[in-house]
């Protein structure tokens, strides 16, 4: 596997990943909205990829690097490729790539009575990363409820 920045041919399995995750965050396949925010990371060069050797999209992740608070916007992996390190190469390079200096890190993931907090593993695997729980927000496309995650960096 390795992980590089997406380019425009990425697109499609950017919307192949985003199929997997519907059932929890509501639709993005056929939104236009989503279309034009991950066309708008690819271009800007704030969307990453993770590919395996065999060229198979094995996840992805949209971030906006604004200093003091940055932020990620999504982050899927196949559901195949899920726990196997996928994810956490995402993010480490996110990090290397769009934080340079200190501020915060924020993730707005499932609160903690929403199904696919477990079933997705997404809070374990952010506290694995060093994030905290912090406040509630608004509930997802789907009903859920959600929370943002933060990570402070030094």
């Amino acid at each position: 596997m390795f992980v590089r920045l997406a380019e425009e041919q990425d697109f499609n399995g950017f919307l192949g990943l985003a199929a997997q995750v519907e059932c929890w965050f509501g639709p993005m396949v056929e939104d236009r909205g989503f279309h034009d925010a991950a066309r708008k990371h690819i271009r800007r060069s704030t969307a990453i990829v993770a590919v395996s050797s065999g060229s198979d999209l094995l996840g992805g992740l949209l971030f906006t690097a604004k200093a003091p608070t940055h932020h990620v916007h999504c982050l899927v992996v196949t559901e195949q490729s899920r726990g196997k390190g996928v994810g956490r190469a995402l993010m480490t390079a996110a990090m290397r790539r769009f934080v340079p200096g200190s501020g915060s890190v924020e993730v707005v993931t499932f609160g903690a009575d929403h199904p696919g907090a477990c079933v997705s593993g997404a809070r374990a695997f952010y506290e694995r990363l060093g994030f905290t729980p912090a406040e509630v927000v608004d509930p997802g496309p789907d009903g859920g409820s959600r929370q943002v995650f933060r990570l402070a960096v030094a």
